[in-house]
């Protein structure tokens, strides 16, 4: 065979072998579902005796803490950290069967913890003793959905008091007894006109005095049920739901609500779902992910897909533009306001995204750094926690003049394989970090 016809050869095969991985990398993206990794124990048993319900003095109750701004109430954790944080407990259960990919993060109450699950067939609720990682109860039932990242739940459940809340990629939404695990009512919002968009149900339910707010897209963008009996007390606009949690601004001392989908942010009067006004914030895939700041009457949303980051100024007529700019590009990691200045993730969600520090007022950009890699972040006793997508911890001191890490633990979450992008939750003195079927509690007090 002469030379060149082997060169084109070759050529010619890394060319096949380049098309199929970047096709299955696509694939994967779009509609495969990452493989599990590492171990997969067996659900366990649950124990007859089930404890009393008790309250934290820092619990983490919803998507982004108590009050939706991913700050954390806890006081006097550990700085040092040349030599980790003690691991206090770890369950390798959340997930069963190889293909059966979830990403909720877990939310917390007292001795509460509830976390989603997902096996071949149905969608599975945990509730495991948030100090000792022993398994309280386990609620499931039967749901079809899609594969695209995993079958499992992404929209993280709320505690309501004496109440909890979930959210199934298909549609499914639950209320439970936070006490037992006995299931109150459940719904799915493809029986009002719903359609589950292309990554699944993701948007976090949202607890407003009598109303569970959620989005269930198609003929039913936002729905409202009654918290207690699951009735449907209105439903409002057409088109697809976004994966950001809802939020409330309040104008005169009156909450409104905001809502992040597929194709704007909306405000809308939660008593009856009329739409007051709508920001148009179209990107390439209708994904509109991460959650808004609320700061008196202004409003900062991002999106990736080079859409960029904008502050308006809003009032319940209507709302001006502030600044828009690119220099806030956040896929689906949430910036987190402090004195004044926005910190966080700015990219998309892989481990080349910038870590930035923008002035919120006029979107300026103080300093950018890729020294920690793509991922999320919570604030915690004057520091920001980052959990990079590949499942390294970092921790980062605030200071807008430059970027400032104290400390990193390499490989806080083991045997990552695809991409860790659950959010690291902070309650009663511990942090949470889970992965798929993985959940790590480490202590975060000296």
């Amino acid at each position: 065979m002469k030379k060149r016809t082997k060169i084109i050869l070759i050529v010619f095969s890394v060319f096949i072998i380049v098309g199929c991985i970047i096709g299955y990398n696509v694939y994967q993206m779009i509609a495969g579902s990452e493989s599990l990794t590492g171990n997969i124990e067996a659900i366990p048993s649950v124990k007859v005796e089930i404890p009393p319900l008790t309250k934290g003095d820092a619990d983490w109750p919803n998507w982004r803490g108590l009050n939706f701004d991913g700050k954390s109430s806890i006081t006097g954790i550990k700085t040092d950290w040349s030599k980790g944080l003690t691991k206090v407990w770890q369950v390798d259960y959340l997930c069963q069967d190889n293909a059966t990919a979830s990403w909720s993060t877990p939310v917390i109450q007292g001795n509460r913890l509830i976390i989603p699950g997902r096996d071949e067939k149905n969608d599975l609720v945990f509730c495991i003793n948030s100090e000792t990682g022993k398994l309280i109860w386990k609620g499931s039932y039967a749901s079809i959905t899609n594969t695209s990242h995993g079958p499992g739940a992404r929209a993280t459940a709320v505690i309501d008091s004496n109440l909890v809340y979930t959210f199934g990629r298909g549609g499914d939404v639950a209320c439970w007894q936070l006490l037992d695990g006995k299931m109150l009512w459940k719904k799915n919002v493809m029986d009002e006109g719903g359609s589950e968009p292309q990554w699944g149900h993701s948007a976090t339910p949202y607890v407003l005095n009598d109303k569970l707010i959620v989005q269930g897209g198609g003929k039913a963008t936002v729905i409202a049920y009654d918290k207690l009996t699951g009735k449907l007390l209105w439903k409002s606009m057409e088109g697809e739901a976004g994966y950001s949690a809802a939020m409330t601004i309040e104008f005169d001392a009156i909450p409104k609500l905001l809502i992040y989908h597929g194709t704007g942010l909306s405000c809308l009067n939660p008593q009856d779902g009329k739409v007051l006004w709508t920001v148009p914030w179209l990107t390439e895939y209708n994904v509109n992910a991460t959650t808004p700041i609320v700061t008196g009457n202004q409003i900062f949303h991002t999106s990736g897909y080079g859409m960029g980051g904008e502050l308006i100024e809003a009032t319940e007529k209507g709302y001006k533009v502030i600044w828009k700019n690119n220099v806030i590009e956040a896929q689906h990691s949430d910036q987190i306001l402090i004195d004044g200045y926005l910190y966080g993730y700015a990219g998309e969600s892989n481990n080349r995204s910038p870590f930035k520090c923008v002035e919120y007022k006029t979107g300026k950009e103080m300093w950018s750094t890729n020294e920690i890699g793509g991922g999320t972040c919570i604030f915690v006793d004057n520091h920001l926690i980052c959990l990079d997508v590949k499942g390294n911890l970092y921790l980062v001191k605030p200071d807008s003049k430059s970027f400032n890490k104290l400390g990193e633990i390499k490989e806080a979450i083991k045997e990552v394989k695809s991409l860790a992008w659950t959010s690291p939750v902070a309650a009663n003195g511990k942090l949470y970090l889970r992965y798929m079927q993985t959940l790590i509690c480490f202590n975060l007090l000296n």
